[in-house]
């Protein structure tokens, strides 16, 4: 055996490192094209797939899906509840693509839910019925398996994909408990807690409080079509709406509707390239919005209208004047503290429940019923009821603007507090030949008087002889710029400002030349109020700046705004909006002839300025003899001003100036006409009467 091992020859070793250097050769070759390739990929990227790729990124943005804030609660003065939310629990679906896939049909070209889609979505509806009639309150209107699957909206007529459907509100407390427990049964299914608005069933003052509507329906309001505009140019704003949010639509519900809105919040939602959602990403709670406190006195306010409904049925029964007055159905009121402004009573009657708009639409048949008597007739004219010819809110003033044309003709030097007038029943104008004549009411004849007189006999004849035709002697063609301009100091045909949506300006047809025959003729008509037709708010303003002795005041429907935890977010006090400044002599020649013969405040415990009036206006052919009143109480440092107007009633003494009585009645049991309320004073009363009962039936006892 040999001891030794045989040597590889050269050739061996030369063949063993060209194998070496090719694997070598080849790493590297290999390792050039992956680095070619993966160069070549990130341009393609960069070049070709960009802008493919960061489209598909932005389609699979974030969307803010907005969560409605509780609305805040509007409040009486006592702080009863007259609007208000309470929360309920609504059940929402987020569409997921298994119940909106579609395919297209190669055959026809027509695309539909796929069949598993259909199914699903089916099943679901089946599911949820099945569920809400065994767990749901049994008194509910049940739904349908349709109507379950059209609030799906499968096919985006109403929302977008990612927007969450909500399929029922007002869940029952075995609801929730379900369909929270079974959550991952139900993939896109959640619980919400949502707010439903309630009125007080009283129906407070409920023309002034306004009413709500869904959002979506409206952007026939321009504040509305900003917050849409304002929604398309900047979505981040903070602005979001929800189509099915309630907003306010009229009254004290619009008016404020930024300050009882509260602040939305919202769902972040990632959203896939279908636009369909995936998951929630983040939830930003809603904050609740502001109470709203009135200066309407609930007690007060329902007295008001009380007042006005019993004196509507008594004028159908009782005869005035030698017959009744079936025609008189409407009547409104409203009452206006002289010192601060503010509106204890704004009564519209007939009035209605304004929890027929809480549903987010009203019934046909309903709105038969309320069409007419819906928005609030002491601000607006014709479309808040109608008397039983057509007449509607806003009338002549008829003799309650002659206190007004006394202090002009006083003002305007055509006479003086201590001019002597004789009274003839009858009096003319117009061209020589041509006169037109004028008389006082039922042909009476008073005789001589003074300016205070011929205020509270409300003599025709004086107002048109000694302010109309000598307004017009003075001026000539420039009398009624003149009467004009007094009659908007007083606030009559401006706003009063309360900030109440649409407010009406008034009816002045005495610069309606073509209709009178002339300039003359006028200030001949207005200057006994047969010229000028105003609200009863601003009936109310007028007298409260003559009890003022010329401050007009705006008057006030909201005394303050608290957050949700009961601090004071705004306070509203006193405003004086302009002053007539005028001789206080002429101030007391007016306030001394506000002294009308009015039965209905017999026994009346303070001595208070009035003016009945009764407006003549043609209704369906004939003319109508329309209630008016106004008054401030107590005569000295007056505190409350009233305006009732009761269309078709008659004369103002027997129709509108009832109600007023028990208005002032009502505030003087409230507040006190003299700073003290009477509820006080009887409470102490029972009280002291309760303590001498018992401290005689102690004595009694020791005896």
């Amino acid at each position: 055996m040999s001891l030794f091992r045989k040597q590889g020859s050269p050739s061996d070793e030369t063949n063993s490192k060209s194998t070496l250097a090719l694997r070598i050769n080849v790493f590297f070759f290999s390792t050039f094209v992956i680095f070619c390739v993966i160069i070549i990929r990130l341009a393609v990227l960069q070049f070709v797939e960009g802008p493919t790729l960061t489209e598909v990124e932005t389609n699979r943005d974030t969307k803010d899906v907005p969560l409605a804030a509780m609305r805040g609660s509007i409040l009486a003065a006592g702080g009863e509840k007259i609007a208000y939310s309470t929360p309920v629990q609504s059940l929402y679906i987020t569409l997921t693509k298994e119940y909106t896939a579609k395919k297209t049909d190669k055959d026809t070209g027509i695309t539909d839910f796929t069949p598993e889609a259909k199914a699903k979505a089916d099943k679901l509806a089946a599911d949820l019925v099945d569920k809400f009639n065994s767990l749901g309150d049994t008194t509910e209107q049940k739904l349908t398996v349709q109507e379950v699957k059209d609030s799906f909206d499968l096919e985006f007529k109403k929302y977008n994909g990612y927007t969450p459907r909500r399929i029922k509100v007002g869940l029952s407390t075995k609801e929730v408990a379900y369909f929270m427990e079974h959550k991952d049964e139900y993939p896109g299914l959640e619980v919400v807690e949502e707010n439903v608005r309630h009125y007080d069933k009283d129906t407070v003052a409920v023309q002034t409080v306004g009413y709500i509507k869904l959002f979506k329906n409206s952007n026939s309001l321009p504040i509305y079509k900003n917050v849409l505009n304002a929604m398309k140019k900047d979505p981040t704003a903070g602005l979001t709406y929800k189509d099915d949010e309630f907003v306010g639509f009229d009254g004290l519900e619009l008016q404020y509707q930024r300050d009882l809105r509260g602040q939305n919040g919202y769902q972040e939602i990632s959203i896939n390239p279908q636009n369909m959602a995936e998951k929630i990403e983040k939830v930003v709670p809603p904050v609740k919005g502001n109470d709203i406190w009135m200066t309407v006195n609930k007690n007060v306010q329902l007295k008001t209208e009380q007042a006005i409904t019993d004196q509507l049925k008594w004028l159908h029964t009782h005869a005035v004047q030698g017959k009744t007055h079936p025609d008189a159905v409407t009547g409104y009121a409203v009452a206006m503290e002289v010192d601060t402004g503010n509106i204890v009573a704004m009564a519209s009657m007939p009035d209605y429940d304004t929890n027929a708009w809480t549903s987010g639409s009203i019934d046909t048949e309903v709105w038969n019923e309320i069409m007419d008597n819906y928005q609030n007739g002491t601000i607006t004219p014709n479309a808040s009821g109608r008397s039983g010819n057509g007449l509607g809110s806003v009338l002549f003033m008829g003799s309650t603007i002659k206190p007004l044309s006394v202090l002009i003709g006083l003002n305007e030097g055509l006479f003086t507090t201590s001019t002597g007038y004789s009274d003839k029943g009858i009096t003319y104008f117009g061209k020589a030949g041509h006169e037109t004549s004028v008389r006082n009411a039922s042909n009476h004849v008073y005789g001589y008087m003074d300016p205070a007189l011929a205020i509270q006999h409300s003599s025709n004849v004086f107002m048109v002889d000694m302010v109309g035709k000598k307004l017009y002697q003075k001026y000539q063609d420039k009398g009624l710029e003149v009467w004009d301009k007094y009659m908007k100091e007083f606030g009559l045909g401006v706003s009063t400002q309360s900030g109440l949506p649409k407010e009406y300006l008034g009816l002045i047809n005495y610069n309606n030349i073509k209709q009178t025959g002339s300039v003359q003729a006028s200030l001949v008509y207005a200057s006994f109020g047969q010229q000028g037709g105003y609200t009863a708010l601003q009936l109310a303003q007028y007298v409260s700046t003559l009890a003022n002795k010329g401050e007009r005041i705006k008057p006030q429907l909201v005394s303050k705004i608290t957050d949700s935890s009961g601090n004071v977010v705004k306070e509203f006090g006193r405003e004086v909006l302009n002053t007539v400044k005028m001789d206080d002599s002429f101030w007391n020649e007016v306030k001394r002839g506000m002294n009308s013969d009015v039965s209905a405040f017999d026994n009346f415990p303070y001595d208070f300025a009035r003016k009945t009036g009764t407006s003549q206006q043609v209704a369906k052919g004939k003319l109508r003899d329309n209630g008016v009143f106004i008054a401030y109480a107590p005569r000295e440092n007056p505190k409350l001003a009233v305006a009732v107007i009761i269309p078709e009633g008659g004369f103002g003494s027997n129709s509108a100036a009832p109600v007023a009585r028990k208005i002032f009645d009502a505030y003087d049991w409230e507040y006190g006409l003299n700073g003290v309320p009477k509820k006080g004073q009887q409470q102490n009363q029972s009280a002291a009467q309760t303590g001498t009962a018992s401290k005689n039936m102690e004595t009694t006892g020791t005896n």
